[in-house]
């Protein structure tokens, strides 16, 4: 089965508003009528509304870095809901990103229902796993991605994955400048469709497989040709705009 690529930019907590539109305008000009891969832009919440303005017109996407564990509305201050993301024009949300488990204690149950949120609001989930430097020394790579695979799935169902994309994210090549090999990535990869596979094969073969560890113009076609590998989740290449392009060109 034939996967269109993915190339989604989290530009995480950077920028600001004329930052922002610089780099919006010059995607697309390089994206131009470019049909090879989808493009997705992922901006701090307070730029979704003006990236989206910027974006019209455009084959761009817009997505969000994260999304409350809670459906509807009410009394959770700070907190931004899946409704309101998808009424702002997101397709996609990004959850269990690394940064959010470390960082904020999510844990794979939290994750599971900001999966479910995401997708009760008819948005995209980008579900990201990914072991530690500690778990891969120790051998602990597939055991930790099933974990938080599992965790998911056992909550909404392998059917939810039929409108979802998983992004392996090896934390020790985030920010780091150190990347999985495209044998490392893939083997991993690889893993995580069998074990879709396992429950359900033809859902398997259509779910889109991210990369998110350090990816780069130099290293993004060598990643992009393993059979397993879909596209990258992209970060702080994603707020170079010469940078981004050369990803998202590289997945021809």
């Amino acid at each position: 089965m034939t996967r269109k690529p993915l190339i989604a930019g989290n530009w995480k907590m950077n920028g600001s508003l004329a930052e922002s539109r610089k780099l919006v305008s010059a995607l697309r000009a390089g994206v131009g009528a470019a049909t090879h891969a989808d493009m997705l832009l992922a901006p701090p919440y307070v730029y979704v509304t003006a990236v989206k303005s910027w974006l019209e017109g455009s084959s761009i996407r817009l997505g969000a870095q994260d999304v409350a564990d809670r459906e509807g509305s009410g009394a959770y201050t700070g907190e931004v809901s899946g409704a309101m993301l998808a009424d702002v024009g997101c397709s996609h949300v990004i959850v269990g990103h690394s940064e959010r488990r470390a960082l904020y204690g999510e844990t794979d149950a939290v994750v599971a229902t900001k999966f479910a949120a995401a997708q009760a609001a008819e948005l995209v989930p980008i579900l990201c796993v990914g072991e530690t430097l500690a778990q891969r020394d120790a051998g602990e790579t597939e055991a930790t991605v099933q974990r938080q695979l599992v965790a998911v799935v056992d909550a909404v169902g392998v059917e939810a994955f039929t409108d979802a994309v998983v992004a392996y994210e090896p934390v020790w090549a985030i920010g780091t400048g150190r990347t999985a090999t495209p044998e490392q990535a893939q083997e991993v990869h690889a893993f995580i469709r069998a074990m879709i596979a396992a429950r359900d094969a033809t859902i398997a073969a259509g779910l889109t497989i991210l990369y998110g560890g350090s990816v780069k113009g130099a290293n993004a076609r060598a990643l992009f040709v393993m059979d397993d590998i879909d596209g990258g989740l992209v970060g702080g290449a994603s707020l170079v705009a010469a940078d981004f392009l050369d990803i998202f060109h590289a997945a021809k």
